[in-house]
């Protein structure tokens, strides 16, 4: 049973047993014996033990693991052995003499501070992406300025997340150079003023080295060029999902915003919002839709930064708790204003009104629909509305106006509007149809009806409609003005009797149907098996009038001055009846 000791490795605890213990303390202090008369001696110290650190965290799976014999000479093989470097000046001028190399790494993203402007994002990308700095500084400009100030943000995210590269191990992983000893003495000493050029030019060139054996031994291995594959397209969705989540947020961003949620912009589609909205104010529900949608983007964001960063930053537990509650209760208050808003248009009420008018069936009345500028200028239905000003009082303006024409025996006619809308109860729903404001005129023998209706602005739009329905005396004339036509499309189940098509003619009205008084006599052309025209003479003894089939046998039928003839034979007498036609001949 082995003894374990608790050690401080760069600020952070580990447990470890004691074998392990002393063979970690022997290569710690040959590495300082190493380095003794080195410049800069403690910060390598320092760095060294913090790569140390960063290796066993990577190792151990949980707090209480104990770090065994092991994992530490797993941590020296890494790092390089004491005797594997040699620090004083005359070795280090023997170097190019080496044959050992050490495989390279990949690059991870830090935030370069030493070399940036404000938080050393665009340096940081910079040894990422393999480019100077400038460029990127200049395409986040650029990106800035085309989407109006909004990639600010995902600078500042990257500001938040990207950690800093503040260890010399930090620094190399951010170049892809490997973190060894041998790598952390030599940055360290690359910035003191002390070292020569020449050992300089032998650290380019090892590398130099090194990068170009990774590079042949990548393009003769076939698995090292799936797993580039593979992580290239990992890195692939990691961008795209940047790109969507990005883009998306800002989005929400500029729509929380822009659009006159807060007053910021005085956008004209947030009066119509607040005409159709019902219950909850603008700026809740913008609210609310910017976090439901905006907090599952935000995450794909993070998932995005986490491929592409290695060593990203977590949340935290407290954060994403706050997170999730926040995105619950949005969800949960949509769902509730939703339901208000379904129920408070649940039921539908009417008003209806009648009046007399005085057209007699021996009248001509003329019929026409009329608009006002001042409203609207549209003289065609249609379910959508406006929004105007009457006297400084804003109000809905609509063109849902229904025109049905039916036939009475009256001796007057007469005109009938039924104003609908809806509402969360029979009462509500009938109040605001009977503020909807709806006006006819007869003058003499003209009808005028408005093609629009209004409504105050404070009652909101709920799908008000106007329905107007037209009794006419028998016997009368109507001459129906083309501009009704949008107005009287209706189903065969409101009865309407004027037909589409019959606009601009004059109408006999008959009983439950119209007789066009004016319109071209259509005639059945026997020979061409078509309508021919008004002109033909159809009193000519040669020709017959029509042709019937009876009992599976077609029959010719002339009828004219004289009688009816069927089949060049007279006819004494002809019945119709329930029970079919019954034409009777001479023997």
């Amino acid at each position: 049973m082995n003894k374990t000791v608790n050690i401080n490795l760069a600020g952070t605890f580990f447990h470890i047993d004691e074998d392990a213990y002393a063979r970690l303390q022997r290569y710690l202090e040959a590495i300082r014996h190493s380095f003794s008369n080195t410049q800069g001696r403690d910060e390598i110290i320092s760095d060294i033990e913090a790569r140390i650190a960063e290796l066993f965290n990577e190792k151990i799976k949980n707090d209480r693991q104990v770090i065994s014999i092991k994992e530490v000479e797993e941590v020296i093989t890494i790092m390089g052995q004491p005797e594997d470097y040699m620090v004083d000046e005359e070795i280090f001028e023997d170097e190019p003499k080496r044959t050992k190399t050490t495989k390279t790494v990949g690059k991870q993203l830090y935030r370069d501070t030493e070399n940036g402007h404000v938080g050393g994002v665009s340096s940081g990308l910079g040894h990422y992406l393999g480019i100077e700095a400038i460029w990127v500084r200049l395409l986040w400009i650029l990106l800035t300025i085309f989407s109006s100030g909004a990639f600010i943000l995902i600078y500042i995210a990257f500001w938040i997340f990207v950690p800093e590269a503040k260890t010399t191990a930090d620094k190399l992983a951010m170049r892809g150079e490997e973190v060894t000893v041998s790598n952390i003495e030599k940055k360290i000493r690359e910035g003191f003023h002390e070292v020569s050029d020449s050992i300089k030019n032998v650290d380019y060139e090892k590398y130099g080295k090194k990068a170009s054996a990774g590079a042949s031994s990548a393009a003769t291995t076939l698995g090292d060029i799936i797993k580039f594959c593979l992580k290239l397209i990992v890195k692939f969705v990691g961008i795209l999902l940047l790109l969507i989540a990005g883009s998306t947020l800002i989005g929400l961003f500029v729509g929380l915003f822009a659009v006159g949620t807060f007053g910021i912009i005085e956008a004209p589609w947030t009066d119509y919002i607040d005409v159709v909205n019902s219950g909850a104010p603008i700026w809740l529900i913008s609210l609310l839709a910017f976090f439901a949608v905006g907090i599952p983007f935000f995450f794909l964001f993070v998932l995005g930064l986490k491929i592409l960063v290695k060593n990203l930053k977590s949340l935290g537990r407290i954060a994403l708790l706050t997170l999730l509650g926040v995105w619950l209760i949005s969800i949960i208050g949509l769902t509730v204003i939703g339901i208000s808003q379904a129920t408070n248009r649940a039921f539908d009420g009417e008003v209806a009104s009648t009046e007399k008018l005085a057209i007699t069936p021996q009248d001509t009345l003329f019929l026409k629909m009329r608009n006002d500028d001042k409203y609207t200028g549209k003289t065609w239905r249609s379910s959508d509305f406006r929004l105007a000003y009457d006297n400084n009082k804003k109000i809905i303006v609509g063109n849902d106006i229904r025109l049905i024409v039916k036939s009475t025996k009256d001796s007057l006619g007469k005109i009938e509007i039924i104003k609908m809308a809806e509402g969360k109860n029979y009462e509500d729903a009938k109040e605001r149809a009977d503020k909807i404001n709806y006006s006819t005129s007869l003058m003499g023998n003209q009808l005028l009806l408005n093609s629009f209706y209004t409504s105050d602005s404070g009652y909101g739009y709920r799908d008000q409609e106007v329905q107007v329905t037209l009794y006419l005396p028998e016997g009368m004339t109507l001459y129906a003005d083309d501009n009704v036509s949008s107005f009287h499309r209706n189903y065969e189940s409101y009865g309407d009797i004027l037909n589409s098509g019959e606009e601009g003619h004059f109408l006999k009205i008959m009983e439950d149907e119209t007789l066009c008084e004016d319109c071209p006599v259509e005639t059945w052309d026997d020979d061409n098996e078509d309508w021919g025209d008004e002109d033909r003479d159809w009193d000519s003894t040669d020709e017959f009038n029509a042709r019937i089939n009876v009992n599976g046998e077609e029959m010719d039928i002339r009828v004219n001055d004289e009688g009816v003839e069927v089949n060049d034979k007279k006819v004494n007498r002809v019945k119709i009846d329930s029970n079919g036609i019954e034409i009777n001949t001479p023997s």
